[in-house]
């Protein structure tokens, strides 16, 4: 690699470090790594640079903590996700989850507002 490029790359490395620690602090521990994601306003994307830049660290990153990484970009936001098929007991245990918070939410909808 051209020395003129060494920049870039650190550049590059540091970016992938800094998403890598940002998806790592947004996995669940009771989900054993999967069901990760992590989601990037307009803000985070304009202060990491080039969107491409973002989106090939992003996947970079995933794959140092083993994750099969999803980029999606809705909005002025990009989706990190993880797509990988979770194991028997983690996936019941976030339908579990998911369910109880459906739950919590019909009840307080239902409440009268006072």
């Amino acid at each position: 690699m051209p020395a003129k490029d060494e920049p870039a790359r650190r550049r590059y490395e540091k970016l992938v470090d800094r998403l890598e620690s940002l998806m790592r602090a947004a996995l669940k521990p009771e989900y054993e790594g999967y069901y990760g994601q992590l989601i990037l306003g307009a803000d985070d994307l304009a202060e990491m640079g080039e969107f491409k830049d973002v989106r090939r660290a992003a996947r970079e990153a995933g794959r140092r903590l083993g994750w099969n990484t999803t980029t999606r970009l809705i909005g002025e936001r990009l989706f990190l996700l993880d797509e990988r098929e979770a194991p028997e007991e983690i996936e019941r245990l976030a339908g579990d989850t998911a369910a109880v918070a459906i739950d919590r939410a019909r009840q307080e909808s239902h409440r009268p507002l006072g």
